[in-house]
């Protein structure tokens, strides 16, 4: 693994919730690191509109997400990390992805299927936020350059265990 940035997508089912704020966070924290990206087997067509309050309350910019289809991404860019972020999409046969990516699952129940009051739909979403914030923040911590690919692919899927 050279100088480069790293390309990391995360997959959900739907594309609107978990996996954005995935996609957020990690083109924050990890900028001139890491290049993220997010996608869905059976995107919803629309980001949850709680998603869109929670990131601009946080401050960040929302007017480049979308939902959108694992298949846009089948050709390009190459991907070094894919982590799937629902059990759903876990579950489900993924596509072969070129380089061939280490791959982990970081499972976060899902705030879109979230009821209740307002308040508690907002909270569901701020504690997702807090779980992938957290995850995301061990990933960007590790060594990734100097870590072998057993070594690596363990610590990755123990993030997913926290």
């Amino acid at each position: 693994m050279a100088d480069q940035s790293f390309n990391v997508l995360f997959l959900c089912t739907g594309n609107s919730a978990r996996s954005i704020i995935a996609e957020a966070i990690l083109n924050k924290v990890g900028v001139g690191r890491f290049r993220s990206y997010s996608a869905g087997s059976h995107p919803k067509g629309e980001i949850h509109p709680e998603t869109n309050r929670l990131l601009q309350s946080l401050g960040y910019d929302t007017s480049g997400f979308r939902s959108k289809s694992w298949d846009e991404f089948s050709t390009a860019p190459k991907f070094d990390f894919v982590f799937t972020v629902c059990d759903n999409a876990a579950a489900e046969a993924c596509p072969l992805w070129p380089g061939q990516p280490m791959t982990a699952h970081w499972g976060i129940p899902d705030p879109a299927a979230a009821t209740g009051t307002p308040a508690e739909v907002a909270l569901d979403f701020k504690d997702v936020y807090r779980m992938l914030n957290q995850r995301i923040g061990i990933f960007t911590s590790l060594p990734l350059r100097s870590l072998d690919k057993l070594t690596l692919q363990s610590k990755l899927k123990d993030i997913g265990r926290s």
